[in-house]
Protein backbone atom coordinates (compact mmCIF):
# COMPACT_ATOMS: atom_id res chain seq x y z
CA UNK A 1 0.00 0.00 0.00
CA UNK A 2 1.45 3.33 -1.10
CA UNK A 3 1.84 6.01 1.58
CA UNK A 4 1.63 9.68 0.68
CA UNK A 5 3.98 11.60 2.97
CA UNK A 6 3.88 15.28 3.87
CA UNK A 7 6.72 16.70 5.96
CA UNK A 8 6.02 19.57 8.36
CA UNK A 9 8.09 21.73 10.71
CA UNK A 10 6.61 23.23 13.89
CA UNK A 11 7.96 25.97 16.14
CA UNK A 12 8.02 24.76 19.74
CA UNK A 13 6.66 26.86 22.57
CA UNK A 14 9.43 29.07 24.04
CA UNK A 15 10.82 28.14 27.45
CA UNK A 16 13.57 29.26 29.84
CA UNK A 17 16.27 27.45 27.83
CA UNK A 18 15.72 29.53 24.70
CA UNK A 19 17.72 32.64 23.89
CA UNK A 20 16.46 35.79 22.20
CA UNK A 21 13.18 34.18 21.24
CA UNK A 22 14.93 31.46 19.25
CA UNK A 23 12.92 28.29 19.84
CA UNK A 24 13.53 24.69 18.90
CA UNK A 25 11.74 23.04 15.98
CA UNK A 26 9.81 19.78 15.96
CA UNK A 27 9.63 17.94 12.65
CA UNK A 28 6.75 15.65 11.73
CA UNK A 29 5.50 13.49 8.89
CA UNK A 30 1.87 13.05 7.92
CA UNK A 31 0.97 9.77 6.20
CA UNK A 32 -2.13 9.20 4.09
CA UNK A 33 -3.31 6.71 1.49
CA UNK A 34 -5.62 7.00 -1.50
CA UNK A 35 -8.44 5.87 0.79
CA UNK A 36 -7.82 8.51 3.46
CA UNK A 37 -10.36 10.97 2.04
CA UNK A 38 -13.12 8.36 2.42
CA UNK A 39 -11.97 7.34 5.91
CA UNK A 40 -12.78 10.65 7.61
CA UNK A 41 -14.61 8.82 10.41
CA UNK A 42 -11.53 6.73 11.12
CA UNK A 43 -8.76 7.39 13.63
CA UNK A 44 -5.67 9.55 13.45
CA UNK A 45 -2.59 7.78 14.80
CA UNK A 46 0.15 9.79 16.52
CA UNK A 47 3.61 8.24 17.01
CA UNK A 48 6.56 9.04 19.32
CA UNK A 49 9.80 7.07 18.83
CA UNK A 50 12.39 5.72 21.26
CA UNK A 51 15.78 7.19 22.21
CA UNK A 52 18.18 7.18 19.26
CA UNK A 53 15.46 6.73 16.67
CA UNK A 54 13.53 9.04 14.34
CA UNK A 55 10.03 9.50 12.96
CA UNK A 56 10.47 7.44 9.78
CA UNK A 57 11.22 4.26 11.75
CA UNK A 58 7.46 3.83 12.13
CA UNK A 59 6.75 3.63 8.39
CA UNK A 60 6.64 -0.19 7.96
CA UNK A 61 4.27 -0.50 10.93
CA UNK A 62 2.12 2.37 9.66
CA UNK A 63 1.90 0.90 6.17
CA UNK A 64 0.80 -2.47 7.54
CA UNK A 65 -1.73 -0.84 9.87
CA UNK A 66 -3.35 1.00 6.96
CA UNK A 67 -3.51 -2.29 5.07
CA UNK A 68 -5.05 -4.20 7.98
CA UNK A 69 -7.78 -1.63 8.61
CA UNK A 70 -8.65 -0.84 5.00
CA UNK A 71 -11.73 -3.10 4.86
CA UNK A 72 -12.85 -2.66 8.47
CA UNK A 73 -16.00 -0.75 9.56
CA UNK A 74 -15.64 2.99 9.02
CA UNK A 75 -14.88 3.81 12.67
CA UNK A 76 -12.03 1.29 12.69
CA UNK A 77 -10.23 2.56 9.62
CA UNK A 78 -7.18 4.78 9.72
CA UNK A 79 -7.70 8.31 8.52
CA UNK A 80 -4.07 9.44 8.76
CA UNK A 81 -0.92 8.96 10.80
CA UNK A 82 1.52 11.51 12.19
CA UNK A 83 5.05 10.77 13.41
CA UNK A 84 7.14 13.22 15.45
CA UNK A 85 10.88 13.70 15.83
CA UNK A 86 12.16 14.47 19.32
CA UNK A 87 13.79 17.90 19.00
CA UNK A 88 17.25 16.33 19.37
CA UNK A 89 16.62 13.48 16.94
CA UNK A 90 16.15 12.95 13.21
CA UNK A 91 15.47 15.93 10.97
CA UNK A 92 14.73 18.05 14.03
CA UNK A 93 18.30 17.50 15.22
CA UNK A 94 19.59 18.89 11.94
CA UNK A 95 17.36 21.97 12.10
CA UNK A 96 18.15 22.53 15.78
CA UNK A 97 21.86 21.77 15.52
CA UNK A 98 23.17 25.19 16.55
CA UNK A 99 20.50 25.76 19.19
CA UNK A 100 21.20 22.36 20.75
CA UNK A 101 24.89 23.19 21.08
CA UNK A 102 24.19 26.62 22.53
CA UNK A 103 21.29 25.93 24.90
CA UNK A 104 20.76 22.17 25.35
CA UNK A 105 24.18 20.80 26.25
CA UNK A 106 22.49 18.52 28.80
CA UNK A 107 19.95 17.29 26.26
CA UNK A 108 16.31 17.93 25.47
CA UNK A 109 14.02 16.59 28.16
CA UNK A 110 11.04 14.43 27.28
CA UNK A 111 9.02 17.17 28.99
CA UNK A 112 9.89 19.51 26.10
CA UNK A 113 8.93 16.91 23.54
CA UNK A 114 5.68 16.26 25.39
CA UNK A 115 4.88 19.99 25.39
CA UNK A 116 5.46 20.16 21.63
CA UNK A 117 3.21 17.15 21.02
CA UNK A 118 0.54 18.62 23.31
CA UNK A 119 0.61 21.89 21.37
CA UNK A 120 0.14 19.97 18.13
CA UNK A 121 -2.75 17.97 19.58
CA UNK A 122 -4.48 21.22 20.62
CA UNK A 123 -3.98 22.79 17.19
CA UNK A 124 -6.83 23.36 14.70
CA UNK A 125 -5.29 20.60 12.55
CA UNK A 126 -6.48 18.00 15.08
CA UNK A 127 -9.83 19.52 16.02
CA UNK A 128 -12.69 17.03 15.78
CA UNK A 129 -10.44 14.05 15.04
CA UNK A 130 -10.32 10.78 16.97
CA UNK A 131 -6.72 10.45 18.13
CA UNK A 132 -4.80 7.35 19.17
CA UNK A 133 -1.40 8.01 20.75
CA UNK A 134 1.35 5.43 20.22
CA UNK A 135 4.72 5.58 21.94
CA UNK A 136 7.79 3.37 22.09
CA UNK A 137 10.08 3.30 25.15
CA UNK A 138 10.92 6.93 26.01
CA UNK A 139 8.25 7.97 23.53
CA UNK A 140 5.63 6.48 25.85
CA UNK A 141 6.67 8.95 28.52
CA UNK A 142 6.35 11.84 26.07
CA UNK A 143 2.88 10.71 25.04
CA UNK A 144 1.70 10.28 28.63
CA UNK A 145 3.13 13.66 29.62
CA UNK A 146 1.39 15.34 26.67
CA UNK A 147 -1.74 14.94 28.84
CA UNK A 148 -0.21 16.79 31.78
CA UNK A 149 -2.58 19.45 33.08
CA UNK A 150 -5.45 18.38 30.80
CA UNK A 151 -8.77 17.89 32.64
CA UNK A 152 -10.23 14.39 32.47
CA UNK A 153 -13.28 15.86 30.77
CA UNK A 154 -11.23 17.02 27.77
CA UNK A 155 -8.55 14.38 27.23
CA UNK A 156 -7.74 14.35 23.50
CA UNK A 157 -6.99 10.65 23.00
CA UNK A 158 -9.49 7.87 22.32
CA UNK A 159 -6.84 5.29 23.25
CA UNK A 160 -3.12 4.98 23.95
CA UNK A 161 -0.70 2.21 22.98
CA UNK A 162 2.50 2.01 25.01
CA UNK A 163 5.19 -0.21 23.47
CA UNK A 164 7.89 -1.38 25.89
CA UNK A 165 7.22 1.59 28.19
CA UNK A 166 10.22 2.26 30.39
CA UNK A 167 8.00 3.93 32.99
CA UNK A 168 8.35 3.37 36.70
CA UNK A 169 7.85 4.99 40.06
CA UNK A 170 10.96 6.52 41.56
CA UNK A 171 11.16 3.67 44.07
CA UNK A 172 10.94 0.97 41.39
CA UNK A 173 13.47 2.73 39.18
CA UNK A 174 16.02 3.06 41.98
CA UNK A 175 15.52 -0.56 42.98
CA UNK A 176 15.52 -2.24 39.58
CA UNK A 177 16.98 0.01 36.86
CA UNK A 178 19.07 2.94 38.11
CA UNK A 179 22.33 1.01 38.18
CA UNK A 180 22.06 0.31 34.43
CA UNK A 181 21.75 3.97 33.37
CA UNK A 182 25.48 4.88 33.51
CA UNK A 183 26.29 1.91 31.28
CA UNK A 184 23.72 3.05 28.71
CA UNK A 185 25.23 6.53 28.71
CA UNK A 186 28.78 5.19 28.36
CA UNK A 187 27.89 2.79 25.55
CA UNK A 188 26.14 5.55 23.62
CA UNK A 189 29.11 7.90 23.96
CA UNK A 190 31.39 5.20 22.50
CA UNK A 191 29.13 4.35 19.57
CA UNK A 192 30.38 4.80 16.05
CA UNK A 193 28.75 7.80 14.36
CA UNK A 194 30.53 8.23 10.98
CA UNK A 195 30.90 6.08 7.85
CA UNK A 196 32.43 6.74 4.41
CA UNK A 197 29.07 6.19 2.68
CA UNK A 198 25.50 5.05 3.28
CA UNK A 199 26.20 1.68 1.70
CA UNK A 200 29.15 1.09 4.01
CA UNK A 201 27.07 2.21 6.97
CA UNK A 202 24.39 -0.31 6.01
CA UNK A 203 26.95 -3.11 5.72
CA UNK A 204 28.54 -2.25 9.07
CA UNK A 205 25.22 -1.96 10.93
CA UNK A 206 23.75 -5.13 9.40
CA UNK A 207 26.57 -7.18 10.92
CA UNK A 208 26.19 -5.90 14.48
CA UNK A 209 23.66 -5.93 17.30
CA UNK A 210 21.10 -4.54 17.68
CA UNK A 211 20.75 -3.53 14.03
CA UNK A 212 21.29 -7.03 12.62
CA UNK A 213 18.07 -8.10 14.36
CA UNK A 214 16.02 -5.37 12.74
CA UNK A 215 13.50 -5.87 9.98
CA UNK A 216 15.31 -5.17 6.71
CA UNK A 217 12.84 -2.40 5.81
CA UNK A 218 13.50 -0.58 9.07
CA UNK A 219 17.27 -0.83 8.68
CA UNK A 220 17.10 0.62 5.16
CA UNK A 221 14.98 3.48 6.48
CA UNK A 222 17.44 4.09 9.31
CA UNK A 223 20.33 4.38 6.87
CA UNK A 224 18.29 6.68 4.61
CA UNK A 225 16.70 8.95 7.22
CA UNK A 226 18.79 8.49 10.37
CA UNK A 227 22.04 9.61 8.71
CA UNK A 228 23.01 12.86 7.03
CA UNK A 229 25.81 13.73 4.63
CA UNK A 230 28.86 15.59 5.90
CA UNK A 231 30.86 18.24 4.08
CA UNK A 232 33.48 15.68 3.03
CA UNK A 233 30.91 13.34 1.43
CA UNK A 234 30.75 10.86 4.29
CA UNK A 235 27.68 10.25 6.45
CA UNK A 236 27.01 10.63 10.18
CA UNK A 237 24.14 10.07 12.59
CA UNK A 238 21.66 12.94 12.64
CA UNK A 239 21.23 12.51 16.39
CA UNK A 240 24.40 13.65 18.16
CA UNK A 241 25.52 10.88 20.46
CA UNK A 242 25.80 13.24 23.43
CA UNK A 243 22.19 14.31 22.92
CA UNK A 244 21.16 10.67 22.74
CA UNK A 245 23.21 9.77 25.83
CA UNK A 246 21.72 12.61 27.88
CA UNK A 247 18.23 11.22 27.25
CA UNK A 248 18.89 8.19 29.46
CA UNK A 249 19.31 10.04 32.80
CA UNK A 250 16.19 12.10 31.98
CA UNK A 251 14.02 9.92 34.20
CA UNK A 252 11.74 12.44 35.94
CA UNK A 253 9.25 12.34 33.03
CA UNK A 254 9.03 8.57 33.47
CA UNK A 255 8.03 8.97 37.11
CA UNK A 256 5.40 11.58 36.25
CA UNK A 257 4.10 9.42 33.40
CA UNK A 258 3.23 6.66 35.86
CA UNK A 259 1.14 9.15 37.81
CA UNK A 260 -0.57 10.18 34.58
CA UNK A 261 -1.44 6.55 33.84
CA UNK A 262 -3.20 6.32 37.19
CA UNK A 263 -5.00 9.62 36.60
CA UNK A 264 -6.33 8.93 33.10
CA UNK A 265 -6.60 5.13 32.76
CA UNK A 266 -10.29 5.00 33.72
CA UNK A 267 -11.09 7.57 31.05
CA UNK A 268 -8.75 6.61 28.21
CA UNK A 269 -8.05 2.92 27.44
CA UNK A 270 -4.32 2.27 27.77
CA UNK A 271 -2.89 -0.76 25.97
CA UNK A 272 0.61 -2.05 26.72
CA UNK A 273 2.82 -4.11 24.39
CA UNK A 274 5.77 -5.96 25.93
CA UNK A 275 8.56 -7.88 24.24
CA UNK A 276 8.78 -11.56 25.13
CA UNK A 277 12.53 -11.10 25.69
CA UNK A 278 12.71 -7.51 26.89
CA UNK A 279 16.35 -6.65 27.48
CA UNK A 280 15.69 -3.23 29.01
CA UNK A 281 12.54 -3.20 31.15
CA UNK A 282 12.80 -5.56 34.16
CA UNK A 283 9.85 -7.87 34.83
CA UNK A 284 9.24 -6.20 38.20
CA UNK A 285 8.75 -2.83 36.49
CA UNK A 286 6.49 -4.40 33.87
CA UNK A 287 4.26 -5.95 36.52
CA UNK A 288 4.15 -2.79 38.63
CA UNK A 289 3.00 -0.66 35.71
CA UNK A 290 -0.24 -2.65 35.45
CA UNK A 291 -0.79 -3.07 39.20
CA UNK A 292 -4.52 -2.47 39.63
CA UNK A 293 -4.10 -2.27 43.41
CA UNK A 294 -2.16 0.97 42.77
CA UNK A 295 -4.95 2.35 40.59
CA UNK A 296 -3.26 1.57 37.28
CA UNK A 297 -5.87 -0.20 35.16
CA UNK A 298 -4.63 -1.37 31.76
CA UNK A 299 -7.10 -2.17 28.98
CA UNK A 300 -4.94 -4.92 27.48
CA UNK A 301 -1.45 -6.39 27.63
CA UNK A 302 0.07 -7.97 24.52
CA UNK A 303 3.38 -9.81 24.26
CA UNK A 304 5.24 -9.75 20.96
CA UNK A 305 8.20 -11.99 20.13
CA UNK A 306 11.39 -9.96 20.26
CA UNK A 307 13.51 -7.63 22.35
CA UNK A 308 13.06 -4.05 23.52
CA UNK A 309 13.33 -2.56 20.02
CA UNK A 310 10.10 -4.16 18.85
CA UNK A 311 9.24 -1.35 16.45
CA UNK A 312 12.48 -2.05 14.62
CA UNK A 313 12.41 -5.86 14.92
CA UNK A 314 8.74 -6.69 14.41
CA UNK A 315 6.89 -3.79 12.73
CA UNK A 316 4.10 -5.98 11.36
CA UNK A 317 3.36 -7.46 14.80
CA UNK A 318 3.38 -3.95 16.26
CA UNK A 319 0.90 -2.87 13.61
CA UNK A 320 -1.38 -5.74 14.60
CA UNK A 321 -1.25 -4.68 18.26
CA UNK A 322 -2.07 -1.08 17.34
CA UNK A 323 -4.96 -2.21 15.15
CA UNK A 324 -6.34 -4.33 17.99
CA UNK A 325 -6.55 -1.15 20.08
CA UNK A 326 -8.23 0.69 17.19
CA UNK A 327 -10.72 -2.15 16.80
CA UNK A 328 -11.50 -1.94 20.52
CA UNK A 329 -12.48 1.73 20.45
CA UNK A 330 -14.23 1.33 17.11
CA UNK A 331 -16.34 -1.49 18.49
CA UNK A 332 -17.33 0.66 21.46
CA UNK A 333 -18.53 3.37 19.08
CA UNK A 334 -20.56 0.90 17.04
CA UNK A 335 -22.14 -0.56 20.17
CA UNK A 336 -23.09 2.92 21.38
CA UNK A 337 -24.61 3.76 18.00
CA UNK A 338 -26.86 0.67 17.88
CA UNK A 339 -29.16 1.71 20.77
CA UNK A 340 -29.55 5.18 19.24
CA UNK A 341 -30.40 3.66 15.88
CA UNK A 342 -33.01 1.38 17.44
CA UNK A 343 -34.54 4.31 19.34
CA UNK A 344 -35.27 6.06 16.05
CA UNK A 345 -37.26 3.12 14.69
Amino acid sequence: MLLHTTSVVFDCTPNHHDRYGRTLKMTANRYETLDSSSSYEGVTLLFAHCIGSHKEQWEPAIQHAFRLQKSKPRHQRIREAWTFDWQSHGDAATLNRDALRETREMGVSAYEWADAIAAFVRSPQMRGKRLVAVGHSAGTGAMMMSLRGTPLSSLPYSAMVLIEPFLATREMYLRHAAEDTPAAVAATMLRRTHWPSRSEAHTWLAQRAPWRRWDSRVLRIYVKHGLRETDDGAVELKCDRRQEAMAYPDVEPHFDAVREIKRVCRTVPIHIVWATRSDLVPKAIQDALSDASKGRFIASITRVEGRHLLVQEAPDRIAEAICAAVDHIGQNILENEEPRARSRL
